[in-house]
């Protein structure tokens, strides 16, 4: 199995436990920050192997889903894909995206 398929199954487990417990979006939200940034050490350690690396799309997905924060963190601590101007600028859109969503589904569940 690939690190990569690794990671999807550890993102179904995150999603697993935030439903069963009594605090789904925060849990949520931590595990899938926590996940995000042990893929970025992995990939930034495969790297540095010279093993197979994460996809650049795996990587923006699991930001995209609310792990941004850790792939900040990740970004900063492993100085992984801090240089690399596409993924930056796509990063980015994901974090925008992201926050856009947030705010979306709280005006409909809240503002109206």
């Amino acid at each position: 199995m690939s690190m990569n398929a690794v990671f999807y199954v550890l993102l179904m487990f995150t999603v697993g436990v935030s439903l069963i417990s009594p605090y789904p979006v925060r849990v949520g939200l931590l595990l899938i920050n926590l996940l995000t940034l042990l893929i970025y050490g992995a990939d930034k350690l495969a790297a540095r192997k010279g093993w197979r690396r994460i996809p650049e799309n795996t990587l923006l997905l699991f930001g995209l889903l609310g792990g941004w924060a850790g792939a900040l963190a990740g970004q900063q601590l492993f100085r992984h894909k801090t240089q690399k101007q596409p993924f930056r600028t796509r990063f980015m859109l994901s974090i925008a995206a992201n926050i856009a969503a947030v705010l979306l589904a709280l005006w409909l569940g809240y503002g109206r």
